[in-house]
């Protein structure tokens, strides 16, 4: 049994948003036995575009019952059923959110009638429910409304049935001749059995595809099973592609196969993510065998990509930065500023503005009871405030020797740099006839290099020679400092002095 579910919402998040109306189709292989529908009070506005585009108003649901008090129905029509529904990751995970607000665990097998779709009926200009409907001349009454479309998709997915009833085996579409063989097999030749009551069980066909379609439920709809099968179990980098084969996003993990995995197995929180999972036509990789290759390298490749679904790391420019300088009395002043590529100073840290580098410095100063005025954050002939507060020890008005004052500066510097200025991480490479060598000189990262195994490097710049350059960042600095306060199995840390 299976049931055809649509649902219209206050939005497209299910963390926020909540359910106007629902519709659900009991469909039991051949025809549709069971139907219920209700509007559904959300409890708050529903906002004009929503209204504009589904015609429902507060005025309509302003009586309607709440989701709670009709939880139980739901429950019960879908009960022992296959959730069915058009892009099935939304309308199931905004039902999720909904019984979770009660304290129940809903879970049902699920199938993407999109899914299906493009894999028994392929070609299709568009997958919508709308244009596809139109285009296989399916009538479609009451878009947008949740008795309309889960009517509609009820009918598409009697359709996508038949295919697999007619289909033969291993036809562009259809499951796999293996898969197939091994459902046929266990029906005498020429017939099908019966099932419950006399009644004819479905096709062998037919339960390889839903089966299929069930097994493959979570997947994006552009993307096979097989090249999911075909992932690494390897530390690297991965990029998304869509139709046109650009890069949508990249990501990195030291078990690429089981991180898409749970890319494709998490829940829709909003609706856009559900149009990036719908975007994801392919999936490439690269194999680094370091973990902080692979950070690195997705780090430069986010920046010179910009895919347009990572939010992180995206800048490539950082035009402040933190400074270090020492006065004429001997005090260290961490000071924030701009950075200029022609200045041949480097800053301690680079930031993507100064508004952010003045932040950044305000958080050094209260952390490590360094004085504002030094740092230049209080421009005075006299005492800073934190002097006046008893915040400050006194360096701004002479009272602190530049000593004590200048090993509070070093822990500072010390919590944003490395323990060593000059050093080179060796890790695991792509093969065990290959390490991979990560150089850092002079408190700036360098690159990266896949070398082999017996390479060897009496000094720093033997490393310098075979490295990639890749530019030194705010991010960098970050991935490499973290990556260093815990250990890594095989791998060591070369330092120069």
């Amino acid at each position: 049994m299976y049931a055809i579910v649509d649902l219209e919402t206050t939005g497209g998040q299910p963390a926020q948003d909540r359910i106007t109306e629902i519709a659900v189709y009991i469909h039991d292989g051949e025809k549709i036995v069971d139907e219920y529908a209700t509007l559904l009070n959300p409890g708050r506005s529903i906002p004009p575009f929503i209204t504009q585009l589904t015609g429902i108003t507060n005025d309509m649901v302003r009586d309607a019952p709440k989701f709670h008090e009709v939880a139980r129905r739901v429950v019960e029509i879908t009960e022992g059923c296959v959730f069915v529904a058009h892009n099935v990751r939304f309308d199931y995970s905004f039902l999720k959110k909904e019984f979770a607000d009660l304290g129940y665990n809903y879970s049902r097998k699920t199938l993407c009638t999109v899914r299906l779709s493009r894999s028994l009926i392929p070609g299709q200009p568009s997958y919508s429910l709308g244009k596809l409907c139109q285009n296989i001349g399916i009538p479609l009454n009451g878009r947008h409304r949740a008795a309309g479309d889960a009517h509609a998709t009820a009918l598409l997915f009697g359709r996508l049935l038949g295919i697999t009833q007619e289909s033969e085996a291993g036809a562009p579409g259809t499951p796999t001749a293996d898969t197939l063989a091994q459902v046929d097999a266990l029906a005498p030749a020429g017939r099908r059995p019966e099932g419950p009551g006399g009644t004819k069980a479905p096709s062998p066909r037919r339960v390889a595809a839903v089966q299929e379609a069930i097994r493959t439920a979570l997947l994006p709809p552009l993307v096979s099973p097989q090249l999911v099968a075909s992932l690494p179990q390897a530390t690297g980098v991965y990029y998304f592609h869509d139709e046109a084969g650009e890069v949508i996003y990249v990501g990195k993990s030291i078990n690429i196969y089981k991180r898409i995995q749970q890319h494709f197995a998490v829940d829709v929180k909003s609706r856009k993510s559900l149009d990036f999972k719908n975007s994801i036509a392919d999936i490439t990789w690269e194999l680094t065998g370091s973990e902080l290759v692979a950070l690195l390298y997705e780090s430069h490749l986010i920046k010179q990509l910009k895919p347009a679904y990572n939010r992180a790391q995206r800048r490539s420019v950082f035009p402040a930065g933190i400074y270090l300088r020492t006065d004429e009395q001997g005090y260290k002043r961490l000071l924030y500023g701009k950075a200029d590529a022609r200045n041949a100073e480097i800053p301690i840290i680079a930031l993507g503005n100064q508004y952010k580098a003045q932040g950044f410095l305000y958080h050094k100063v209260a952390k490590f009871n360094l004085c504002q005025k030094l740092c230049g954050l209080y421009k005075t002939q006299g005492a800073c405030f934190d002097y006046q507060v008893h915040r400050c020890l006194g360096a701004c008005v002479g009272e602190e020797a530049p000593e004590a004052y200048n090993a509070r500066v070093d822990e500072a510097i010390d919590s944003i740099t490395y323990e060593h200025q000059s050093f080179v991480v060796i890790g695991a490479g792509r093969t065990e006839l290959e390490k991979t060598v990560v150089l850092v000189e002079h408190g700036r990262y360098l690159g990266f290099a896949y070398v082999d195994d017996t390479f060897t490097a009496r000094k720093i710049g033997d490393f310098r020679d075979v490295i990639k350059t890749y530019t030194d960042n705010k991010d960098t600095q970050q991935i490499i400092r973290q990556y260093l306060r815990t250990k890594h199995k095989g791998e060591k840390v070369k330092v120069f002095a």
